[in-house]
């Protein structure tokens, strides 16, 4: 038996400004129409003896993450909330101790969220190739073999064939990422594959090599499993044993040191998504190399990435650029600086900007808001409220609401009352009123609402009843 395991964290911050803190890239369809991670799901399909998979996200994730899962999945995935990111040895971790707990010792596979592979099926032939040295006690990496002189990548060289069939070798080495003058040599050998960072073995035997050789995050683990608690459906390992943890990879922490490290080469259209170019890399390009995502129009631009997420998008002379906009953002960037993104997100952070952590349209457990327009003591918002959601019970003690239903019916509670509004009727709610809206029905309700008053933070609340958990 197969169970996958997808690490689903990150922030994704040189893929800004799509991708943001609040709504990172695995989340976002940036190769096709499904996102990231509904793509990883969604490759699985066709693998034999597969096992509903096992996600691990951050807290602030942890409702989009169920929500784009919802119609990828067959079956209900168990999704485990870290409470901080410990990288991906501890999240590996506490999944094999769960899928023990739960299948014996079955054979996981643990996939990042945010990998694009064009061939699924070449990946699934790999991985079913690979199975028989994994049940053996063997831990498998996956790679691809090295065609141009990246120095963005780790490297592993390969060593002696496992058995007849080429589909396995032993490690020889790990190479972190190289200068170009190693890449160089690295692609002229043909004895070097780019680390995909996608792991295959027993749930046991990776835990054997982590108490062997970094047990201390071994130990925690086990302690943050036996503590776990469910809330909502979602599993929360104890967070003092989690955060007492080391942080570190697999690659680190284990598959650098054993002796059982084994890797599978294939051959598939894979590609990290961590950057602007990257992403350019690994899709389809028009005759002049370009790739062009939404309303773009373009003269004398070759080699370059464009990508509108709204407006028209017009640009004229460029060559090897970056050009990505956003309701509220725009980069424009030579396709060799794309790295220094995450120069510009530090400085968002220093300077608390909102840009840095979320987008105009802002996404919560019962939906989204959207800022449509503000100024000195008021600010209008568009509130999408999903069906069978509620916002929570609360109140606000510097600002009133005025809310207009455009489409569907609302059910409001207000101070005493409850009550119904269908579209075009509204209601008012003065400061320091105990309200709740809620949508019975079965298509999104949509809201207008009018903020005023002399502070429209979104700190200005206070929750007396959730449904989703929340502090």
């Amino acid at each position: 038996m197969i169970v996958p395991v997808i690490l689903c964290g990150g922030s994704g911050t040189r893929l800004w400004p799509v991708s943001r803190k609040l709504y990172p890239k695995q989340l976002h369809a940036l190769a096709g129409t499904q996102s990231l991670l509904q793509q990883t799901l969604s490759r699985l399909a066709g693998l034999p003896d597969t096992a509903e998979p096992i996600i691990v996200c951050n807290s602030e994730h942890r409702f989009m993450t169920a929500e784009q899962l919802e119609s990828y999945s067959p079956t209900n995935p168990r999704i485990i909330v870290e409470p901080e990111g410990r990288n991906t040895a501890p999240a590996a971790a506490i999944c094999a101790i769960m899928a023990k707990q739960i299948y014996g010792d079955p054979v996981i596979l643990v996939l990042p969220a945010d990998h694009v592979i064009l061939d699924g099926k070449a990946f699934r032939n790999a991985v079913v190739g690979a199975m028989q040295w994994a049940e053996q006690g063997m831990l498998i990496t996956f790679g691809v073999p090295a065609k141009s002189p990246e120095t963005g990548f780790g490297y592993i060289k390969r060593g002696n064939v496992l058995g007849a069939t080429n589909s396995v070798y032993k490690v020889d080495q790990f190479v972190e990422k190289p200068d170009r003058k190693q890449a160089e040599k690295f692609v002229g050998s043909q004895e070097y594959l780019w680390n995909c960072g996608i792991f295959l073995f027993r749930a046991s035997s990776y835990l054997d090599e982590l108490d062997r050789y970094c047990p201390e995050i071994a130990t925690r683990c086990r302690d943050a499993m036996q503590s776990a608690r469910t809330e909502l459906g979602f599993i929360w390992p104890d967070e003092g044993a989690f955060l007492s943890s080391p942080s570190d990879s697999i690659d680190y922490a284990v598959m650098e040191h054993t002796d059982r490290s084994a890797v599978a080469p294939f051959e598939s259209g894979w590609g990290d998504v961590g950057s602007w170019k990257g992403l350019w890399s690994i899709l389809d390009h028009d005759d002049d190399g370009n790739v062009l995502t939404g309303d773009v129009m373009v003269e004398d631009v070759s080699d370059s990435y464009i990508y509108s997420q709204g407006r028209l998008v017009a640009a004229i002379g460029l060559d090897n650029h970056v050009v990505v906009e956003t309701a509220d953002a725009v980069l424009v960037a030579p396709k060799d600086k794309d790295q220094d993104v995450k120069k510009i997100v530090s400085r968002l952070e220093r300077l608390n900007r909102p840009e840095a952590e979320v987008h105009k349209r802002v996404y919560r457990p019962w939906g989204s808001y959207q800022s449509v327009d503000g100024g000195e003591r008021f600010q209008v918002k568009r509130l999408i409220i999903n069906p069978g959601a509620k916002i929570s019970l609360q109140l606000h003690h510097k600002r009133s609401e005025h809310w207009i239903v455009v489409r569907g019916k609302a059910t409001v509670t207000r101070g005493d009352e409850t009550f119904s509004l269908s579209e075009n009727e509204s209601t008012y709610i003065p400061q320091e009123t105990v309200h709740q809206l809620e949508n019975h029905g079965q298509i999104p309700l949509e809201i207008v609402e009018v903020q005023t008053g002399s502070y429209l933070g979104e700190d200005d609340i206070v929750r007396f009843e959730d449904k989703y958990g929340r502090v």
